[in-house]
């Protein structure tokens, strides 16, 4: 029986804690209302450029680069290639019919676009009052180098010649032929390879083009197989209708709904494979379903309170967000099970005093916790910035948890169970750190294997490292853009200009230099407006050598022939911009336009080539004094950005350390290190271990160790804070055990970040728990009794 004066200690402290139980309630209650309104609206963000920084110093490059994404993040291609037209038509309509069918059972989330069938006819209808504008230059040399009686010749050998080249328009309206020449090169440098049926003639085969569009956001999907099942279904049915049909799809929604399918089932399989882990160890360390029942409500109330809290600061909580997240319950479960074990271990203390005991190592812990997971929202990564800000909250809500409700609803401390008295016993017999020849020898050891894994260590910070899209799609993303001779929407060039004249005369000047490119096969073409709407000085000068030189061969075939021959009038206006925008001829390039730009206006010159670095290079050695003309290379510069904050949170990182080491030393003394060291140690040889797998050092490595920093010194701190207390070995090896088995399943990701950020922890949480008891303290008895 407890003593009068213990009860009396006792009531006067449930006294003092009541209140903070019965707010703690409603901040619960409220968070329940808000996840009801939150699951309801599904304010779930899965748009994986929504983790990168943004141009906020180049607004103009920024929105460049939105534009050429947004012209192809809701777009799909489907190719179906069949042995003749005869057979790609069927499978096409086959393939449509199937589609159109699904849709009306149950409405897609996409539907076909515009197709090219009929494209060519009605440009050049659009072209035709500016034929006398359009040279080639090639043509251009050829007209003013050649005597006009050479030319006349050809003229008429063409005209009274058996077989004739083919002509788009009859011969008196261009009688040396030109117009056809400058559309097989506008064809062949912008991969516009089609028939008059809309049909791609490669490989030995004819290729229908399907193309699609989603009706929302590519990447706003549920995680359900929606696009890919309803392609699947309509490629059945093709090929059904057209035996040995081959089928090729590309597109970005493709790959979003691969990534949120994928997503969804890691959320599901490290989320609950996570609590499973952490259950089933509570209830081998404790048997008992009352530690399992509230440590899982102490998660449960962490995780919603971070996404009640995210989505208020952000707006919505982004699906690698939850990923991420997931693993939180290998954290935040640390706190009730250092409770638990307390109370397990010395049953006799009131659960009041217990807290107060208590209470100091785990706030400690909980604010190096936090103070690593804050270190993730330095970085300029939204999604980063949300994982730190979900993070936290979380750990903080179980935190509260435990303090406020345990004491109030565990009232019988769980009795020991064999795996528990076995943890115990482990404490006794963990040996010390000690000055001895056999230590000595282990220091020497590890030394040698530190610095042999650091010298081993290479850093790679590549941004393709961390595609993560099916082989097989990909593959055929490759295969699509070689036929389709599709440009890299990662490389381009912005131009830009003070007026429209002044940037369709910089193109040109840029695009003389990628002809030369493209004539020694370095690379296969480009696409760029003024290609298509030349400079008005440009239209100027071609339509007086075309007048020229038609009226000088109409004479001398008229002459030749006895007739009158008269070149027929054509449009007395240069093409403008906004006639052609407004074409159809503008069809396939209207997104290189990106209109008023700052101070002037700004395009886009997207180009076709095998990548490589001789060919970036010289790709970059076109802009070269060039005014107005940039090269841009996306892939590069945000994998030196990576870089750069590679080395800032490293830097980061040795900061961190010296300030847990300050707030170790401010509370444990001269004992400080006993805390610090195994977590700083542990961080080494992950690196080192790192290295000696061929593992490169990635930022998200680095953001690994700054949580594995706040993570780890937990074990050292409850060890010190409780030195000689094996119920604090029990709540560090349970814990420590559930946040291994957590962040081990987020190694086995298909993200390739997350899985570089789980293979990090899994290695550094082991190491930390095998070397926090080396440190620890000689044993002194517990304050608690």
């Amino acid at each position: 029986m407890p003593t009068r004066r213990a009860a009396l200690t006792e009531a006067r402290a449930r006294r003092g804690w009541r209140w903070l139980a019965w707010v703690w309630l409603a901040v619960v209650l409220a968070v329940g209302a808000h996840q009801v309104r939150f699951w309801t609206e599904s304010r779930l963000e899965s748009d994986v450029l929504a983790l990168l920084p943004q141009d906020a110093h180049d607004p103009v490059l920024a929105e460049a680069t939105r534009r050429i994404a947004d012209a192809s993040a809701r777009q799909m291609v489907v190719l179906l290639g069949a042995a003749d037209a005869t057979q790609a038509q069927a499978a096409a309509n086959a393939y449509r019919g199937a589609l159109q069918a699904a849709d009306r059972h149950q409405p897609l989330p996409f539907a076909e676009g515009a197709s090219m069938a009929g494209w060519f006819e009605a440009s050049r209808e659009f072209y035709r009052p500016w034929r006398d504008r359009l040279l080639t230059s090639t043509q251009r040399a050829r007209l003013q180098a050649e005597p006009a009686d050479a030319l006349a010749e050809e003229a008429l050998a063409a005209l009274y010649g058996p077989m004739g080249a083919p002509r788009l328009t009859d011969w008196q309206a261009d009688p040396l032929n030109l117009w056809p020449h400058w559309w097989q090169e506008r064809a062949s440098g912008s991969g516009l390879r089609f028939d008059g049926d809309g049909l791609l003639h490669a490989n030995d085969r004819a290729w229908a083009v399907l193309q699609f569009e989603t009706r929302g956001s590519a990447f706003r999907l549920d995680g359900e197989r929606v696009i890919d099942a309803a392609l699947d279904t309509a490629a059945a049915q093709a090929r059904r209708a057209v035996p040995g049909l081959r089928e090729l799809r590309a597109g970005v929604p493709l790959h979003a709904e691969a990534a949120a399918v994928q997503a969804s089932h890691e959320v599901n399989v490290i989320g609950l494979g996570s609590l499973a882990a952490v259950l089933l160890l509570v209830w081998l360390a404790f048997r008992s379903l009352r530690p399992i029942l509230l440590v899982a409500m102490s998660l449960l109330v962490g995780v919603a309170t971070a996404l009640s809290v995210t989505a208020w600061i952000f707006g919505e909580v982004h699906l690698l967000t939850l990923v991420f997240g997931a693993s939180l319950v290998g954290v935040a479960e640390d706190y009730g099970i250092h409770w638990f074990a307390s109370r397990q271990g010395h049953p006799q203390v009131e659960r009041w005093r217990l807290l107060r005991w208590l209470l100091p190592g785990m706030l400690l812990a909980w604010l190096t916790s936090a103070l690593a997971y804050l270190a993730l929202g330095l970085a300029p990564f939204p999604g980063l910035r949300q994982m730190a800000v979900f993070s936290v909250t979380g750990l903080a809500a179980a935190f509260a948890t435990v303090v406020c409700w345990f004491p109030w609803l565990e009232r019988n401390a769980p009795a020991a169970t064999p795996l528990s008295k076995a943890m115990v016993g482990w404490l006794a017999r963990w040996p010390h750190v000690r000055a001895s020849a056999a230590w000595y020898a282990a220091a020497v050891a590890t030394v040698v294997v530190a610095v042999g894994g650091l010298w081993q260590l290479r850093t790679d910070d590549d941004l393709r490292n961390l595609q993560s899209s099916p082989k097989a799609l990909v593959a055929q993303q490759v295969e699509i853009g070689r036929l389709l001779a599709l440009p890299s929407p990662a490389q381009f060039y912005l131009v830009r200009a003070k007026d429209v004249e002044t940037l369709l005369q910089r193109e040109q000047a840029l695009t003389a230099r990628l002809s030369s490119l493209v004539a020694e096969d370095r690379i296969n073409g480009y696409r760029a407006i003024s290609d298509w709407l030349p400079s008005q000085r440009q239209q100027a000068a071609d339509g007086v050598l075309s007048a020229q030189a038609e009226a000088a061969v109409l004479a001398r075939v008229g002459a030749a022939t006895g007739e009158a021959l008269v070149r027929p009038g054509f449009a007395g206006k240069p093409l403008a911009l906004e006639p052609w925008l407004a074409s159809p001829a503008s069809q396939p390039l209207r997104h290189l336009w990106l209109g008023p730009s700052g101070d002037g206006v700004g395009s886009v010159v997207l180009v076709d080539a095998v990548g490589g670095d001789a060919v970036l290079a010289a790709l970059q050695a076109q802009a070269e004094g060039l005014p107005g003309v940039r090269w841009v290379n996306r892939t590069a510069e945000f994998s030196a950005l990576l870089g750069h904050y590679r080395h800032m949170m490293a830097w980061l990182l040795l900061a961190g350390v010296a300030l847990v080491v300050v707030a170790l030393a401010m509370r444990y003394r001269r004992h400080a290190w006993r805390a610090a060291v195994p977590t700083v140690l542990a961080g080494v040889l992950t690196v080192a271990i790192l290295g000696w797998l061929g593992q490169p050092l990635q930022l998200f490595n680095v953001l690994a160790l700054l949580l594995l920093l706040g993570m780890g010194i937990d074990y050292g701190i409850f060890l010190l804070e409780h030195r000689g207390d094996a119920s604090a070995w029990l709540a560090v090896c349970v814990g420590a055990a559930s946040t291994w088995l957590s962040f081990g399943l987020l190694a086995l990701s298909a993200t390739p970040a997350l899985r570089a950020f789980g293979l990090t922890l899994l290695l550094g949480i082991g190491l930390v728990w095998l070397l926090s008891p080396l440190f620890r303290p000689p044993a002194e008895t517990p304050s608690a009794h």
